[in-house]
């Protein structure tokens, strides 16, 4: 059982006709929308993809550094990657001049959770860069890994909760799968997709974990 830790936010509201001071819970109302990264498979094209997948033990961390995986790199104009998927997975996002959110609400999908404020917001790495290193992106050049880490063309970036994407980490769908068990379908099929296209290898286990998740899926 996985379970998500909201995030409640405070304001004072002062009562100027009684000249009183309350604490009250500041609410968006907002219609969510759910992240929609590209090219996420059908059932039936990721269990094929699946099934070619090859299986290997994980590799080690030696010599591992997120700055070998360049990331948040400048996409269009002053936009970088982390930018551009805000305003991808976002609902009403208006931006300043720097491209940062200015306003706009975030629906994420792992835990069901919409937010107003970009700071409560992570852009996840589906197949995290700890998890690619061990899965033999520790053989690719910098250059590889810097389109691997800002992925716009495959399900590889989605924004989401921001605990609920550090509780995650590196791990894979062996030990994490999101909160939301509705979206783990969705989830092992953007996985797949990411590992297939990008010719990483995978566990045994996390095969395992894999297929449980795509067989809930109806298509």
């Amino acid at each position: 059982m996985f379970r998500s830790r909201a995030r409640l936010r405070r304001r004072w509201v002062v009562l100027t006709s009684a000249a009183l001071t309350t604490v009250a819970l500041s609410v968006t109302l907002t219609t969510p929308a759910s992240a929609t990264p590209p090219n996420i498979p059908s059932k039936a094209t990721a269990q094929a993809e699946l099934n070619t997948l090859t299986v290997a033990a994980e590799g080690s961390m030696t010599g591992y550094s997120r700055d070998l995986f360049p990331h948040w790199i400048t996409i269009s104009g002053t936009c970088n990657t982390r930018e551009t998927v805000l305003k991808r997975d976002g609902t009403n996002v208006t931006v300043g001049s720097n491209c940062a959110p200015t306003s706009g609400s975030w629906y994420s999908p792992y835990d069901g959770a919409t937010w107003s404020d970009p700071a409560d917001v992570d852009i996840d790495h589906v197949v995290p860069l700890a998890e690619a290193w061990r899965s033999g992106a520790n053989s690719w050049t910098t250059s590889k890994r810097q389109s691997f880490a800002n992925d716009l063309n495959y399900p590889q970036l989605i924004a989401v909760t921001d605990n609920v994407n550090q509780a995650k980490g590196d791990q894979d769908p062996t030990t994490w799968q999101p909160p939301l068990s509705a979206y783990r379908c969705t989830y092992s099929k953007m996985w797949i997709r990411s590992k297939y296209h990008w010719g990483l290898k995978l566990q045994a286990s996390e095969k395992s974990a894999l297929q449980s998740m795509l067989n809930t899926c109806s298509s």
